[in-house]
This record gives C-alpha cells, sequence and structure tokens, in this order.
C-alpha cells in the first residue's frame, strides 16, 4: 500500500535550444559556391533564415549553438538542468527534433569510448544521476524502447514487443508495464546497456544519411529516492524542548519516497521521399515516422494555442509523450538543422517546430510517496530485532540480579560480623573508660570531702556525673543548627521552585513567538507569490496592448497609403482581386515569419496572373512599380517559378528596370531578382546574352547603398561560377565591378564580393585542368591579387573563408605562382596550411605549397617548412 501526494506544482515553459551541424563532405562539395541558408547569432540567442540573397527571418531560441559547440556544452544548456530536476524529485524529458542527418543521435546517443568528449546526453545524464544519489538509499532503474511502425517494442529484449501504454485514469500518468526494467549500479553497465538497445535498433541507407534512424527510440530512467520527512527536524527540537525523545514515535512515521522519471527522446528524422530515395519498405517506414511527427505537431500545435481539444490519442509517439508537452514535466528540446541551401524547406519547418513548442506550458509537480509496504517490512524486522533484545536484556537481568543479590547477603554477613566486633570492642572500651572515670571522680571526691568535710559535697559529684553521662548540656546546640539547616533548605526549595516556574513561562512565551513567526512567514510568501502573479499578469496585458496598438497603427497607415495610392493610379489598370493583395503584401513586418507573405504572394500569382504583375511593372505610380517589383522577386526565390518568370518576359522587364529606372529601391530590388535568377545554369546564360552584366556593372558604378551593391554583387558572383561565361565576364568587365564595390566597405559587400572571386578562380582553375585555359589567371590581369591577399585573413568568416579558397585555387597553377610570390600571397598560403578552421582547404593550401617548385624554392630560401 502507498500514499501518493504532490507537494509543489509550479508553471515552467518548454526550453528550446537549437543546434546546427557542420557542412558535410557531400556539402561542402554540390554547395561550396553557395552561402549557408542559416546565420547564428549566439551571443543574441538568434538564428537567422535566408528567404533569398536579399531577405531573411530572424528568430528567437532559449540556446544557439553553432556547429563548433562541444557535446559537453550542448549537455550544459540543453539536458544538465532537466537532470538537476529529476534529482530533486521532478519528472523531466529531453527530446531532439530535426531533419533526417542533422545529428539528432550523435547528439543523444553517443557513447563516446573512443573519444569521451564525444559522450552524448544519454551517458552524460546517467553519469550526474550516479554521482549524486546514495547506493544504500536510492535506486535507478531503466527501459529502453523504440515505436517502430506504431508498434512499441523492447530494446533490451527484441522478443518483447507490442508492449501497451497504460494510462492512469484517476492521475492521468502514462506508463509502460510490460517493458523491461533492469536496476543500474555503476555506469559500465549502462554504457552495456545502450550499446545492446542500439544493435537492436532499426536503421537503414538512404540518400540523406547512411545510417538514419527508422525508429523513435526511447530512453526511461526511473529514480527512486529517500527523503528525510520534512517536519522530522521540528519534531527532534520539540521533543529537546519537552525534555523527552521517543524512537518508538519516530519508528511509526512511515518512510517518505519521491520517485521521478527521465525520458529521453532521439527521434527518427523527418525526410521528403523525393530527396532520402526511400521505396519499398524503406518507404513504409518514412510514411510511418512522418505520420507520427505529424501527429506531434498538431499536439504541440493546439497546445500553443490554448485548443480545448489536444490530440494526444492519434499516435503512440503523442500518447508516450503526453506529460512532456502540457503535463507536469520539465521538458527541453534540442532541434537540429543543417546548413545547406538544398534543404532550406526541411530547415524552416523545423525551425517553426521549435517556435510553436516555446509556446507549450507544462505544470511542474513535485511528487511524493508514504510507502507503507517498506515501512511495514521496517517495523517487523524492527519489532524481531527488539524482541530478541528484550530477551537477551531480560536473562542478563535475572543474572545480574542474582549476582547483586549473592553479593548482598555476602556483603551483609561481612558487615553484620564487622559490626557486632567493632561494637563489643567499642562497648568495652566505653566501659573501660566509664569505669576509670568512675575512679577517677571518687578519688576527687575522697580527696574534696577530706578536706571540706560537708556531706553535701557527696551528692554534687554523683550529680555532675550523671549529667555528663546523660549529655544534656551540647543535646541543646545540636538542635538548634538542625533547625537552622532546615530553614535554609526550605528556602532553597522554595527558590528552585519559583525559577522552574519561570523558565517554563518563557519556554512557552519561546514557542508562542515561534508559531506567531511562522505564521508571518507563511503570509508573507503568500503575498510575494501573488505580488509576482500580478506583476507578470500586468507585464503579458502591456505587452499585447503595445502589440496591438501597434497592429492597429500599421493598418491604419496601410489603408490611408493604399486609398492615396487608388486615387492617383488609372481606372481599370489594377483588378479588385489585385488592389487587396497588394495591399496585404505591403505590411510583411506583421506577420510572424515568411510564411504568411508567402501564401499572400501565391494567392496573388494564382488569381492575378503573372502577365498583370509584368503590366504593372510599366505602371506610371512609383509605389506600384516598387511593389510589383517586390512581388516578382520573391517569385522567383522559388525555383518552380523561375522558368515560368523568364518565359514571360520577366527578365527582360527586370533588365529594363535596372537600366531605366532612377528609383533605388527599384534597382535594388531588380538586382536581388536577378540574383535569385542567376543561381540556374539556363539563366545565367540568358543574362548574358541579353547584356545582363553590362549592367550590373553599370549598377555598381553609379549605386552608394550597401544594400543595393550587396544585391549587384551577389548576382555578379552567381554569374562567375558558370565555367562558360569566364571569358565574356571578364571582358564585358565583371571583375573589375566587382573590385569596385570594395569601396563600399560592408560586410555583406564583401562577403559577397569574395564569393564571387572564389567561384571564378574555382571554374578558371577547372578550365586549368582540362586544358581549356593557359596563360596568367585573368583575376592576377585585373588586378584581383592585391585584395585577395589584403582580406586573405579577413575577421569576418565568409570573407575569409571564400578569400582562403580562391586563394588557393589561383595558386594551383605554376604560371601565377611567380606574381603570388611578388604580391605576398605565398605568406598567407603558408598561414592557410597551418592555421586555416576548414580541412578542406587546409589540406589543399598544403598540396598547393608542395606541388609547386616555385614556391619550394622560395619556402628554402627563406628556410621556412611546409
Amino acid at each position: 500500500m502507498k500514499i501518493v501526494f504532490y507537494l509543489l506544482a509550479l508553471p515552467g515553459r518548454v526550453r528550446v535550444a537549437v543546434r546546427l551541424r557542420p557542412r558535410n563532405a557531400e556539402e561542402l562539395v554540390a554547395d561550396s559556391d553557395f552561402a549557408d541558408c542559416v546565420e547564428l547569432q549566439s551571443e543574441l540567442k538568434r538564428l537567422k533564415l535566408r528567404k533569398n540573397n536579399w531577405d531573411s527571418d530572424t528568430y528567437e531560441f532559449d540556446e544557439v549553438l553553432t556547429e563548433f559547440a562541444s557535446q559537453k556544452r550542448v549537455y550544459e544548456v540543453v539536458a544538465k538542468p532537466v537532470v538537476e530536476s529529476v534529482l530533486e524529485g521532478y519528472n523531466g524529458t529531453i527530446m531532439a527534433y530535426g531533419q533526417t542527418g542533422t545529428g539528432k543521435t550523435f547528439t543523444l546517443g553517443r557513447l563516446g569510448e573512443e573519444d569521451t568528449a564525444a559522450r552524448g546526453i544519454m551517458v552524460r545524464s546517467m553519469e550526474d544521476i550516479l554521482s549524486d544519489i546514495s547506493p544504500e538509499n536510492d535506486s535507478i532503474s531503466v527501459s529502453y524502447l523504440q515505436l517502430y511502425m506504431e508498434t512499441i517494442q523492447d530494446l533490451l529484449v527484441p522478443g518483447n514487443d507490442k508492449i501497451a501504454i497504460v494510462e492512469d485514469p484517476k492521475t492521468g500518468d502514462v506508463s509502460v508495464p510490460g517493458a523491461t526494467l533492469v536496476e543500474i549500479r555503476d555506469q559500465r553497465s549502462f554504457v552495456d546497456l545502450l550499446r545492446l538497445g542500439e544493435a537492436h535498433r532499426f536503421a537503414a541507407n538512404t540518400k540523406l544519411n547512411t545510417e538514419s534512424s527508422r525508429s523513435h527510440a526511447i530512453l526511461m530512467v526511473h529514480v527512486r529516492r529517500s527523503v528525510k520527512p520534512r517536519h522530522e527536524r521540528e519534531a527532534s527540537i520539540s521533543s529537546l524542548d519537552n525534555g523527552t525523545s521517543s524512537p518508538l514515535v519516530k519508528s511509526l512515521r512511515p518512510p517518505i519516497v519521491r520517485k521521478s522519471k527521465l525520458v529521453v527522446v532521439d527521434l527518427a528524422g523527418s525526410e521528403r521521399i523525393d530527396k532520402s530515395g526511400s521505396e519499398g519498405h524503406t518507404l513504409e517506414e518514412a510514411k510511418s515516422i512522418n505520420l507520427s511527427l505529424s501527429a506531434l505537431g498538431k499536439c504541440i500545435n493546439a497546445l500553443a494555442e490554448n485548443s480545448p481539444h489536444v490530440p494526444f490519442r492519434d499516435s503512440k509517439l503523442t500518447r508516450l509523450l503526453r506529460d512532456s508537452f502540457g503535463g507536469t514535466a520539465r521538458t527541453s528540446l534540442v532541434i537540429t538543422i543543417g546548413p545547406s541551401p538544398r534543404h532550406r524547406g526541411e530547415t524552416a519547418s523545423t525551425i517553426m517546430f521549435g517556435q510553436r513548442a516555446m509556446k507549450v506550458e507544462n505544470m511542474v509537480r513535485l511528487k511524493e510517496e508514504f510507502d507503507y509496504k517498506s515501512m511495514c517490512r521496517r517495523l517487523e524486522i524492527e519489532l524481531d530485532k527488539l524482541v530478541a533484545e528484550n530477551e537477551r536484556q531480560h536473562k542478563d537481568f535475572e543474572d545480574e540480579l542474582e549476582r547483586i543479590k549473592v553479593e548482598a547477603q555476602n556483603r551483609v554477613s561481612e558487615a553484620e560480623q564487622s559490626y557486632s566486633t567493632a561494637l563489643e570492642n567499642e562497648r568495652f572500651k566505653y566501659q573501660k573508660d566509664y569505669l576509670e572515670s568512675i575512679k577517677k571522680l571518687e578519688e576527687q571526691w575522697m580527696m574534696k570531702q577530706r578536706m571540706h568535710g560537708n556531706l553535701k559535697s557527696e551528692v554534687q559529684p554523683r550529680d555532675y556525673l550523671d549529667k555528663n553521662c546523660n549529655g544534656e548540656g551540647p543535646t541543646s546546640s545540636v538542635s538548634e543548627e538542625v533547625s537552622e539547616v532546615k530553614a535554609l533548605l526550605q528556602k532553597e526549595v522554595l527558590a528552585r521552585k519559583s525559577a522552574e516556574e519561570e523558565v517554563k513561562n518563557l519556554r512557552n512565551q519561546l514557542a508562542q513567538l515561534k508559531r506567531t513567526e511562522a505564521t508571518g512567514s507563511t503570509e508573507i510568501l503568500k503575498l510575494h507569490k501573488m505580488l509576482e502573479d500580478e506583476t507578470y499578469q500586468k507585464g503579458r496585458l502591456e505587452e499585447e496592448i503595445a502589440m496591438l496598438r501597434s497592429q492597429l497603427l500599421q493598418l491604419s497607415l496601410d489603408a490611408d497609403e493604399t486609398r492615396r495610392s487608388l486615387e492617383r493610379s488609372e481606372p481599370g489598370k489594377v483588378s479588385n482581386g489585385l488592389e487587396s493583395f497588394m495591399s496585404q503584401a505591403r505590411r510583411p513586418q506583421v506577420r510572424d515569419s515568411g510564411n504568411g507573405q508567402k501564401a499572400y504572394i501565391a494567392k496573388l500569382f494564382e488569381q492575378v496572373g503573372l502577365q498583370k504583375i509584368l503590366s504593372l511593372l510599366e505602371s506610371e505610380d512609383a509605389d506600384v512599380r516598387i511593389h510589383a517589383v517586390k512581388v516578382l522577386a520573391n517569385l522567383a526565390a522559388e525555383e518552380a517559378n523561375q522558368q515560368r518568370i523568364v518565359e514571360a518576359g520577366g527578365l527582360s522587364s527586370l533588365l529594363m528596370l535596372l537600366r531605366n529606372s532612377e528609383d533605388e529601391t527599384i534597382r535594388r530590388v531588380a538586382a536581388g531578382a536577378l540574383a535569385n535568377l542567376a543561381m540556374n545554369e539556363t539563366n545565367q546564360e540568358l543574362i548574358m546574352s541579353q547584356g545582363g552584366i553590362t549592367l550590373l556593372s553599370m549598377a555598381a558604378t553609379n549605386a552608394e547603398d550597401p544594400q543595393t551593391l550587396r544585391m549587384v554583387a551577389g548576382a555578379i558572383a552567381n554569374l562567375c561560377g558558370n565555367d562558360k561565361l569566364q571569358a565574356k565576364l571578364r571582358s564585358e568587365g565583371g571583375i573589375r565591378a566587382l573590385l569596385g564595390m570594395v569601396r563600399c566597405g560592408h560586410p555583406d559587400v564583401l562577403a559577397q564580393v569574395a564569393r564571387g572571386i572564389a567561384n571564378f578562380a574555382k571554374c578558371e582553375s577547372r578550365a586549368y585542368t582540362q586544358g581549356n585555359k593557359s596563360g596568367r589567371s585573368l583575376l592576377i590581369e585585373d588586378g584581383a591579387l592585391s585584395w585577395i591577399v589584403k582580406n586573405a585573413n579577413n575577421e569576418a568568416s565568409p570573407i575569409r573563408r571564400h578569400i582562403e579558397l580562391a586563394l588557393c585555387h589561383i595558386a594551383q597553377h605554376e604560371v601565377n605562382a611567380k606574381d603570388m610570390v611578388n604580391e605576398g600571397a605565398l605568406w598567407e598560403l603558408v598561414r592557410i596550411s597551418r592555421d586555416c578552421s576548414r580541412e578542406d582547404i587546409r589540406s589543399l593550401a598544403h598540396r598547393t605549397l608542395t606541388s609547386s617548385a616555385t614556391f619550394l624554392t622560395e619556402l628554402r630560401r627563406l628556410r621556412i617548412e611546409c
């Protein structure tokens, strides 16, 4: 029998951290010409997701972990607070969510047997739990399960499948009583357990991951801890005050046990079938995984929106995680993403999942139990000990009593004998003294009688002798002393009674003061809690009011602007449907993210049509032209729309705007749209054939705004990555335009310039290798080498990475070596081969140095080891 009670319930939001995986070998080759789709600002706990070359969305998380974050750092910010809560008696959940191949299993389940620094959250959590518990009083037990195609299977006992989920109708707690439960005593046994479970987990090889997990892995750690009763200290103080302490009363108190559960969930990765290449049975697995993740997303959406119904029963995964989202557990979620722009859609979906999870509130509760069954066993053992001790003490008492009785009888006999002897001796002594005294008195009396001859003197000695023998003289003084001692003793007794009464009164007053103080402290804590709740509610209301006011003001301004625009425009130019959607597209800042704007753009594209949007580019109203080109740029950001835009004449319209428009905003957005179209090889040739590089070079010369220069540089950088256009791009001033834009000095512009030079150098190096080029590099002829050397160690990571790559590609060919030595590039190549953070660039620089005769001669002359 056990009684469960909840001591404390506190609100706790789901904490979400995002972790970026570094580029893998495939992405280093396939995406080398393109920037990462995400930019992390770990100090501000922000993440930027690029929508296209000129716009991005910003998101905030509880923690933002870069690709260089260590496993220890990830554990401390994501899992350690949850583990500490579990040790205090709360339930806790740690979960990883993300696309296939982004590092969920690496983050959670890495054993780290070869490298201890690579240990994952599961191993590190158990290390902290084992170091904090007491093996004598506490216990830890573990279950390891997998959810495979909506079937719960035991990873520790593979034959134990189809495990049922049991839900307590009173408390709502979810459990799996059919799972194998293994008690853990040390870290070695736990690691062996994890290794056994991982060997039984389903995995498959896909295009996205060579070891893709095909099931959700769920590790359940049950912690049972004995705690000291809260009132035990007060009871011990009270017993000391009263002068009594009863061990029997203490033993009758039932033991208090805190039970908590840590759930670590390694979700299978979400994936798109066309990207993963799944087929056959692997395809069925992928469908099951996506269905369960979709059900989890629906539950989190409902909880984030405070919906009255949360569909937990749609999937076994959501039933198992019912306590983790919206329940009583302290939950920490880590979402894993990759940097590749090819998977931007999956990355955006993962980020939005994390954003919605941050809105979920849990009510964390501390649970304790009175374990009467355990107390009964303990009392039975204690009773047996007491009975045996009592029997032993009773026997010892009887033996001791018999020994004392015999000893007392011997002592009494000895005392009686000694007393009789002493009494007899004293009697003889006193008789002797008495006779001698009588004899002396008689002699004195005879002498006085002879001297005085008076008969009365015969009686006086006898009277004097009788008085001395009876002891009447000293008796009176002894009685007086006894009376005085009794009087003093009585006074002391009265004084002591008075002092005891005073001490008792003071103790009563002290107890009353303690009770009053405890009551006052409780009231103060309640008032503090009420004040904090009121302050929190007030802050939330103020934020909501401010947000509503800003939205109302923005709506009013947009309505006025739309009305004025319609009054100025010619009738019949814009249809009613287009007017409403244009006004919607003018306030993207009201949306939470780019998804809302994309939906409106897509709807506009479907209902109005591309030709009408292109016709608005020729409108006399500048505002209409600006919004039309923005819509066209957003459409061009999607690869599916690019061919339709080019076929409808959108490319020619954009080049016309770049040539004729004097509005800075229009030129900037048009250049951004051209940069998006220039990501396609076919479009690159069309842009060059229509004089696009000349127009972009003119825009680069005339523009001063950093954002416009960034768009122009991005478009030219994309064109630099086409092998067929190298000579024409250089002859029409593309390289000189890139170098001219460095005058701006803005980091974003410099990053695009560096990317363009790296793309050009890579294509040129490929032409050298294929035998299609000879002679010095065109970059050297156009004077780019000095700027490359100057910025090879730039503080900005994107600039430095592209410049290092360009420098290595130029140096690969002996015809450029002499110019590079003269410009000081050799020193930078040596630094790159030693200190570059990218291993592929570092090894490329090393191979370049060791394969060039010019470089080796110069290094030997300078006595530098490569």
